[in-house]
């Protein structure tokens, strides 16, 4: 692979529902688009779906975009890789950022698979057709709100709901969805939100009874033993997300017990590569993975569906349909869910057409970077 030209996108969407969760509320999103070239004029799409604001990680727009014109497009312009994982190499000192990376990760993979004439899936060694959604669900302003929202997806056919709790809205509205819908596959995610300590412990016990799938990230990222002890004390599984940014995490959670269950994100891992080995890990280790989702826009939701067809995946993923947050997407067809099931695309690479003339006219900044620059440069 030698990639000639790279063009980044700054885009935003509105979102058709605000969402909130323990750190803020948002109506909207900027995410930014790669479009990676190669020397046969072949393209390949990523998404950097970086947060606006460092409350989920450090990574933001802002710094992601420096990262990504800085130095992880000079480093891929001066590389050539017979494969996406070794084209990766190129940004392998760089600490951190791992958004940044997934975002032209994404887009390496895309390229690629699009010369082989395959479908991404396929590339990744996906087995299934057809991957299950979950849905998400933020902090509403009442509990009736809260539960007017879950029966709009459970009528919409997805068998996964997920709650967004926080201090001070965890035990009566988890506890209330539940009496409302008591077969329907619920569990809650903190977004480590609350402290290891007696208080949070009682909560989470209040919640062990609710036949939850899991407590998704109750505490700090980094705080492996608080939520060891939480698991010693509770039956439901422990899931972790915003704790694995690498596949070393797995290996601690499973040493700890800490977890039981992996949530891999694509972004949050610096990628397809890192996020096949965070599978091939949970595989290993014997516990069940689902892939979570930053509210990506088309691009990122289309990888994010192309791993979740792998086969330690076997809990719904967060690709539930485009339309659920985005009135207009980037790509066509836009990802749809039907009865809550979302059909793998078995074209080539993400399966989907790229809107460039739409986002090139609606990109609020754009920036281009060329192989033969950077080589006279040198």
């Amino acid at each position: 692979m030698r990639i000639d030209r790279v063009r980044l996108y700054e885009l935003s969407l509105p979102l058709v529902h605000s969402f909130e969760t323990s750190s803020h509320r948002k109506s909207g999103l900027t995410h930014i688009l790669v479009e990676l070239t190669d020397a046969d004029g072949r393209v390949g799409w990523g998404e950097i779906a970086s947060p606006t604001h460092p409350y989920f990680s450090a990574d933001t727009v802002e710094t992601a975009w420096g990262v990504a014109t800085r130095y992880l497009a000079p480093a891929l312009l001066s590389t050539e890789a017979d494969s996406p994982a070794v084209l990766e190499r190129a940004w392998a000192r760089i600490r951190g950022h791992e958004f940044a990376k997934s975002g032209y990760s994404i887009a390496a993979w895309d390229l690629a698979s699009r010369a082989r004439g395959v479908a991404l899936a396929d590339a990744l060694g996906g087995v299934r057709s057809e991957v299950v959604a979950g849905v998400s669900l933020g902090i509403e302003a009442t509990v009736d709100e809260l539960l007017e929202q879950v029966q709009r997806q459970v009528d919409a056919g997805y068998r996964r709901v997920k709650l967004k709790i926080a201090p001070g809205w965890d035990v009566e509205p988890v506890l209330a969805v539940r009496d409302a819908f008591p077969r329907l596959l619920l569990h809650v995610d903190a977004n480590a939100a609350f402290l290891a300590d007696e208080a949070s412990f009682t909560i989470f016990e209040r919640l062990d009874a609710a036949e939850l799938t899991m407590f998704e990230q109750p505490f700090a990222a980094r705080d492996f033993v608080g939520h060891a002890r939480l698991q010693q004390r509770v039956s439901t599984p422990i899931c972790l997300d915003e704790s694995i940014v690498d596949v070393d995490d797995i290996h601690t959670m499973l040493r700890l017990d800490a977890g039981r269950v992996v949530n891999i994100k694509v972004s949050r891992m610096g990628g397809l590569t890192a996020a096949k080995l965070a599978h091939d890990a949970a595989v290993d280790g014997g516990i069940p993975a689902w892939c979570g989702g930053m509210h990506e826009f088309g691009i990122g939701r289309a990888a994010n569906v192309a791993i979740s067809s792998l086969p330690g995946f076997t809990l719904p993923s967060d690709v539930s349909g485009s339309d659920k947050y985005y009135a207009e997407d980037v790509i066509a067809p836009a990802v749809i869910a039907n009865d809550g099931v979302v059909r793998v695309p078995n074209g080539p690479g993400i399966g989907h057409e790229v809107r460039d003339d739409w986002i090139r006219a609606h990109a609020a900044r754009t920036h281009e970077q060329h192989r033969a620059t950077q080589e006279a440069t040198r």
